[in-house]
C-alpha cells in the first residue's frame, strides 16, 4: 500500500471566521495525497464562498451543500461522494497539525486492517480554556499516549471526532455514518469499540481543538449529558450486559436515577446501592437502595457507578479490587 488516497470530510455550517484557517491547515500537510470532501449544512454566512475559492485554486477540495440539514446527514453525503482508501473526519473550526495526515497514514500502513489511528489534541481559545476542557484533554491524551482509549469508553468519548483515521474497510465494518443517532461522534467511536478496532498510541498532538461560547458541542441540544447517557446506556445493555448478569447500579445521584428509571421501563431487574445515609433503605421507582457492602452477597455482578467525585472513585475502585472483580470487565464507571 503505497501513498494512499485520503478523504478528509468536513461538514461546515456558519464558520467563515475559522473556515480559511481550518483549510489552509489542510493545505500544509507533508502528505499531499488527499482530498477534501466539504459539504455545506445550510450556512447563512459565508463559509460557502470562502469554500469555494479553495475548490476553485485547489482541485482537492470538493465543496457540496446539504439538501437535508444536521451534521450526521452532512457528514453521510461527504462519505458517499469520497474515493479514499482511508477516512478521516475534521471539524471546519479547527487546525491540524502539519505532519497530521502523515502520522496517520503511515500508523496505518504500518499496523493494517482492525486498527484506529488517533493523536493527542490541544485545546486554544482567545478567551482561556476553562477547566473542562482542560482536564478532558489531558484524560484523552493520556489515554492516547498508550492507546488504552477504549478502557474507559463509558466515561466520556475517548475517539476525538475530528483526528482519527480509519481504513475504509474498517469503517464500512462499524457501520460508517449510517445510525441517526446523537452524538454522533460518541456513536462512532462505540461502533469502532463494538466492532473491535484497536487504537494505535500516539504521543504527538496532531489536532488543534477551537474552543469558543457558540462551538456546536456547547449550543446544540443534541450534546447535552441526556444524549451521553442514553448512548452508553445502549450500549452497555447490548456489549457488557447478558441476562445472567446481576446488574447494580451504584449511585442515586442525578445519572443513577436516570439510568434507574430507563430500566424499570425496560423491565431489566436490578440492585441499586450507595453509601448516602440519607437514600440508603428508601424506595425509588419501586426499587429499595442498599448499602454498596451488599455487592459482597450478589454473585456475577455488573455494575454501572455514576459516583463522579475522583477521590471517591478511587475508593470505589479499591473496594471492587478486594473482591477481585476487575474494571471494564466487572464494573464501568459513567462518569
Amino acid at each position: 500500500m503505497t501513498n494512499p488516497l485520503v478523504s478528509i470530510l468536513i461538514p461546515f455550517k456558519n464558520v467563515d471566521q475559522y473556515l480559511k484557517e481550518c483549510l489552509k491547515s489542510i493545505q500544509k500537510q507533508t502528505y499531499s495525497n488527499w482530498e477534501v470532501i466539504a459539504v455545506n449544512d445550510n450556512s447563512s454566512d459565508n463559509s460557502l464562498q470562502i469554500a469555494n475559492k479553495f475548490a476553485v485554486s485547489d482541485s482537492r477540495f470538493k465543496i457540496l451543500s446539504n439538501k437535508e440539514s444536521g451534521i450526521i446527514t452532512a457528514l453521510r453525503k461527504a462519505y458517499n461522494n469520497s474515493n479514499g482508501r482511508f477516512i478521516s473526519r475534521m471539524d471546519a473550526d479547527d487546525c491540524m497539525s502539519p505532519k497530521r495526515i502523515e502520522t496517520m497514514v503511515n500508523s496505518l500502513i504500518e499496523h493494517g486492517k482492525g486498527y484506529l489511528a488517533i493523536g493527542k489534541v490541544k485545546y486554544f481559545s482567545k478567551t482561556g480554556v476553562n477547566d473542562g476542557y482542560d482536564r478532558y484533554e489531558k484524560w484523552l491524551n493520556k489515554l492516547t499516549a498508550t492507546g488504552d482509549n477504549f478502557k474507559e469508553i463509558y466515561k466520556e468519548c475517548v475517539i476525538p471526532s475530528p483526528c482519527w483515521m480509519v481504513l475504509k474497510e474498517d469503517f464500512e465494518a462499524s457501520n460508517a455514518f449510517n445510525p441517526n443517532r446523537y452524538p454522533e461522534d460518541y456513536d462512532l467511536a462505540f461502533r469502532f469499540y463494538e466492532k473491535g478496532l484497536k487504537c494505535i498510541p500516539c504521543t504527538t498532538t496532531l489536532h488543534y481543538w477551537r474552543d469558543y461560547d457558540n462551538r456546536t458541542s456547547r449550543t446544540s441540544e443534541h450534546y447535552a449529558q441526556n444524549y451521553f447517557l442514553d448512548i452508553k446506556l445502549h450500549y452497555f445493555l447490548k456489549l457488557e450486559y447478558k441476562p445472567t448478569d446481576s446488574l447494580v447500579v451504584w449511585g442515586a445521584g442525578k445519572k443513577g436515577k436516570a439510568i434507574a428509571s430507563t430500566l424499570v421501563e425496560k423491565n431489566i431487574p436490578f440492585y441499586w446501592v450507595c453509601d448516602n445515609e440519607k437514600k440508603i433503605g428508601k424506595d425509588i421507582y419501586g426499587v429499595l437502595l442498599k448499602h454498596y457492602s451488599e455487592l459482597e452477597n450478589i454473585k456475577k455482578s455488573k455494575t454501572i457507578i455514576t459516583v463522579a467525585n475522583e477521590d471517591d472513585q478511587s475508593v470505589i475502585e479499591s473496594f471492587y479490587h478486594e473482591l477481585r472483580l476487575k474494571p471494564a470487565i466487572d464494573y464501568f464507571f459513567f462518569c
